[in-house]
């Protein structure tokens, strides 16, 4: 039994690293969170009731409770603009925010709506109509303004858990294809009022080379799957792993219990650029060095 939990592990690792047209070097992908997370991604792929593309053509076929988002989308990009404005849309003020961390880096920034549960406190003050709208679509874990200004840019990456589909609804944006998100080698630019829907566990990358600004209502849709029990193991994920990344917008809203421990974690990664600096040769020997312990213990185990 053991050596068939560990054959399907490596199976599950081959095919999520070979899955699409754009992916990781191979040395990259074997540390990459994705790949701890490719059995049940495998899983979510198998039993999606939605295709399993790159990109999914018309949300709003799929997703019809998604359409009021749509439609109320001039009175979502004036609350997204006052927030602007008032400079609340920004990066984290501290080490608290795990899974967007390393955006902030190249002027990426947000302001969380919800995240795997009700509306932070500050979006409901300052977002009542945006966070009303939410409310009435439960198929929506996870809600957030973003800016992306003029040079900005995401670094390829992949989301860790595929039990959500990414969608972007254009807000104030520089109706520009100078500003565009590649999913999987294929390209869209935002456009004020229109949406767009991909699978975030495809390696994408976003940049802005435009002279305007960019802001998104990025929302997390809960994959929808063929069976209970999937659907059922999709949101025990969601409610005890993915969840435990909120991330404050201010002081009273809601912090999550990974990102409660990342600011200790964060000292452990400093010192590991910090090495990095010195001797990537020997950065790489032990970060190989601990991946192969960690198979060795499942295989003694």
């Amino acid at each position: 039994m053991k050596w068939v939990i560990v054959f399907a592990f490596l199976a599950s690792a081959v095919y999520v690293h070979y899955r699409g047209k754009v992916r990781h070097r191979l040395g990259r992908q074997l540390l990459d969170h994705s790949t701890f997370m490719a059995p049940v991604n495998v899983l979510m792929y198998a039993f999606s009731r939605v295709p399993t593309t790159a990109f999914i053509a018309e949300p709003g076929q799929h997703f019809p409770e998604l359409e009021p988002l749509r439609a109320h989308w001039p009175d979502i990009r004036d609350e997204a603009r006052r927030l602007r404005e008032l400079q609340h849309i920004k990066a984290a003020d501290g080490y608290n925010d795990v899974g967007f961390n390393s955006f902030f880096r190249r002027g990426w920034k947000r302001f969380y709506l919800k995240w795997y549960d009700e509306a932070h406190p500050s979006a409901a003050e300052l977002c009542p109509r945006t966070t009303a709208l939410l409310r009435a679509i439960p198929s929506v874990k996870a809600a957030m303004f973003t800016e992306l200004p003029p040079g900005g840019e995401l670094r390829p990456h992949r989301d860790p858990f595929a039990g959500s589909l990414r969608l972007h609804l254009g807000l104030d944006t520089p109706n520009d294809d100078a500003c565009f998100i590649d999913v999987d080698g294929t390209r869209y630019s935002w456009r004020d009022g229109q949406w767009t829907m991909f699978d975030e566990t495809y390696i994408h990358w976003a940049r802005n080379d435009s002279a305007d600004n960019r802001i998104i209502l990025f929302c997390d849709v809960e994959r929808p799957m063929r069976y209970r029990w999937a659907q059922a193991l999709n949101r025990l994920i969601a409610r005890h792993l993915i969840a435990a990344g909120a991330s404050p917008n201010m002081e009273g809203d809601k912090t999550g219990g990974i990102n409660h421990l990342f600011k200790y974690f964060y000292v452990l990664r400093l010192k590991a650029k910090a090495l990095r600096e010195r001797s990537q040769s020997l950065y790489y020997a032990l970060k190989y060095l601990l991946v192969a312990l960690v198979v060795a213990f499942i295989i003694w185990i």
